[in-house]
């Protein structure tokens, strides 16, 4: 029953296909993320992103000077990997309820991912950072942008991948 309520609306909704696609896409967000960060003169350090992630809830970061690279703790890394993951799972779901309404053919999910990644990019940078987590703006914010239209890339290739289901 659930199986046809979900194809009324434009085709299949695979969620566990969904989940896996959007924890790929989330991988490879942090990854570009982490390892440009790494390298990039006045980055924030490889761990530096999941960290500042963490800082939404660990607000003794919020104190870090943008020069200023986060110290190295197991339990802020812990932390920002699962908030970012959870986001990575949240956003997929999300973009799978929409967009499927929206597209049918595998361009279409493909631009569409890549719009709403830099989407959520914006949102995130110019809206919800701000408000909770400032010290993450000390992020690149090209790389961060970048890093988001791969992620909607990927949620792209997964909604192609999930109809296959």
């Amino acid at each position: 029953m659930a199986t046809l309520a979900a194809q009324t609306l434009r085709g299949p909704f695979d969620a566990t296909r969904t989940v896996i696609g959007g924890l790929i896409a989330g991988m490879v967000l942090g990854m570009w993320e982490m390892v440009l960060e790494a390298i990039i003169p006045a980055g924030q350090g490889f761990f530096g992103p999941v960290i500042l992630i963490a800082a939404t809830v660990l607000r003794n970061l919020q104190d870090l000077s943008p020069a200023q690279q986060p110290p190295l703790d197991v339990l802020a890394i812990i932390l920002g990997l699962m908030g970012h993951m959870m986001n990575s799972v949240i956003f997929a779901l999300i973009f799978a309820q929409v967009v499927r309404r929206l597209t049918q053919s595998n361009v279409g999910l493909i631009v569409s991912g890549v719009v709403y990644g830099i989407v959520v990019f914006g949102v995130m940078w110019y809206v919800i950072l701000p408000l909770i987590d400032p010290v993450m703006l000390h992020v690149n914010a090209l790389v961060f942008s970048v890093g988001h239209m791969m992620y909607g890339l990927g949620l792209g290739l997964t909604g192609i991948w999930a109809r296959q289901a």
